[in-house]
Order: structure tokens, then sequence, then C-alpha cells
């Protein structure tokens, strides 16, 4: 069973080491439905990733709402 977060970037600060810090909150806006379901599922939270792609940061709008799905990883994978 996979976990689905619906997340909202708050933030892109550059790191002192190169890269940046992406911030996401958990989305709420009790005027949409779809945010009322996952608020009950994720009610407040926040995720930081370390980003040290340029083609990965662009992809990202600051105020956008994002999916950040957790799924199990498979037993019978091979240890890299």
């Amino acid at each position: 069973m996979g976990i689905r977060c619906k997340m909202v970037l708050e933030s892109v600060l550059p790191q002192q080491y190169g890269g940046s810090q992406a911030t996401f909150r958990c989305a709420y806006d009790q005027k949409i439905a779809e945010d009322v379901s996952f608020q009950k599922a994720t009610p407040s939270g926040y995720a930081h990733f370390s980003i040290d792609n340029p083609k990965a940061l662009e992809q990202l709008v600051i105020g956008g709402a994002y999916f950040v799905d957790f799924n199990p990883v498979p037993q019978d994978r091979p240890k890299s």
C-alpha cells in the first residue's frame, strides 16, 4: 500500500556547498475538496529535499502543488 501526500513548495534556497534545498508543506485549503481529503491523512508536515540537478529545479514553482508518493520497495529487489 502506498501513501500520497499533496504538498506545496514554500521555498527553494541555495545551499552553501552547491545545489538548493526545496521545502514543501502539506497542502490544505478547506475550499478544495481534494485538499480536505488529503488533510485527514496528512494534516501537517514538512519535507526538505536537497537538489543538485538544475533540470529538476527548473520544474519546481514556488506556490505550486505537488504529489509526493511513498511506496514500499519490494524485498526481493537486488541491493545496490
